[in-house]
């Protein structure tokens, strides 16, 4: 039982999870800024509704990850050549079907959460999270998987930053004349999100570059090569912190602390690593890495 506990949270891949939890977090932090700083909005944080959409983002992540470990397995992906986390399908823990119904299950699961965001907002939540729970098996599965085809840091940009994001602060407000400010605030914070997410996936896809090329996974790192990939991942880091000024003008109480200082600094450390880390296992320190410069950066725009 503890063998396959441990398989199930692997499979979940926990060090990629905070791409989903802090985009929710910043589209809370920016419904709290206005709260805090622009009263006359009427704007109130509600912390039932942020605990149900946070949860829910997450089941939809978690399935997506199990869909991805069963698909790439059964598409001969993952390899023995592999240089990532052990993959449970690939390694015969468990089989293909039994690892989809436990993303089918987790699905399942952000459907039912998403009831009280459904009864809070109404059909535009179906609108937002029907085509996230299709993309979740899309992202690898169906006619025209998209992680297949390169497509996969669009992917991530949109749902893990633009739609994840706006979509918070939908729940939290609606949508009321006036409210421009507020969703251009999400906007341009919904970017920052979605780029730093990129970097996760360009950091794993920069890893298993060789093993993707050998067994037909035509990724955006497949196709640019190493240095180029490098050369973007990098870029995906960058520009959050070069369109700051933007954020500084839209979010109010927005305010340079030394969480800044820190992330920054992290942040460079990854720049470091990404120009000089062969492609291999020891890149698996750069996923904790960039997630916890997520946190950081969102850390930041918090206090």
């Amino acid at each position: 039982m503890i063998h396959y506990l441990r398989s199930i949270f692997l499979a979940a891949r926990p060090k990629t999870l905070p791409a989903g939890i802090v985009a929710v977090w910043a589209g809370c932090v920016i419904v709290h800024k206005f709260q805090t700083h622009m009263p006359e909005t009427g704007i109130q944080l509600n912390w039932t509704l942020a605990l149900f959409t946070v949860l829910s983002c997450m089941c939809i992540q978690i399935a997506c990850n199990f869909f991805n470990d069963s698909i790439d397995a059964t598409k001969n992906a993952d390899t023995e050549k592999r240089q990532g986390p052990r993959r449970i399908t690939a390694s015969g823990d468990m089989s293909p079907l039994t690892v989809k119904l436990w993303g089918c299950a987790f699905l399942s699961a952000a459907a039912l959460l998403s009831i009280p965001l459904i009864e809070a907002q109404g059909w535009p939540i179906l609108a937002i999270g029907i085509p996230s729970m299709f993309f979740a098996y899309g992202y690898t599965g169906g006619p025209w998987p998209l992680a297949y085809h390169g497509l996969g840091e669009l992917f991530v940009l949109l749902f893990f930053g633009l739609v994840a994001v706006a979509g918070t602060v939908f729940v939290q407000v609606g949508w009321h004349p006036g409210f421009e400010h507020i969703y251009a605030t999400a906007f341009i914070i919904g970017i920052q999100c979605g780029l730093l997410s990129c970097v996760l996936i360009e950091v794993n896809n920069i890893r298993d570059r060789k093993e993707d090329a050998g067994t037909g996974k035509r990724t955006l790192a497949v196709r640019l090569g190493d240095g180029k990939a490098r050369g973007l991942a990098m870029a995906f880091i960058v520009a959050p912190y070069v369109t700051l000024k933007q954020t500084a003008f839209f979010l109010p109480g927005f305010n340079w602390n030394i969480c800044w200082i820190a992330a920054i600094l992290l942040g460079g450390y990854i720049l470091l690593k990404l120009r000089t880390m062969p492609s291999n296992r020891k890149m698996n320190l750069l996923l904790g890495l960039s997630s916890l410069h997520m946190v950081l950066f969102l850390l930041a725009l918090t206090l």
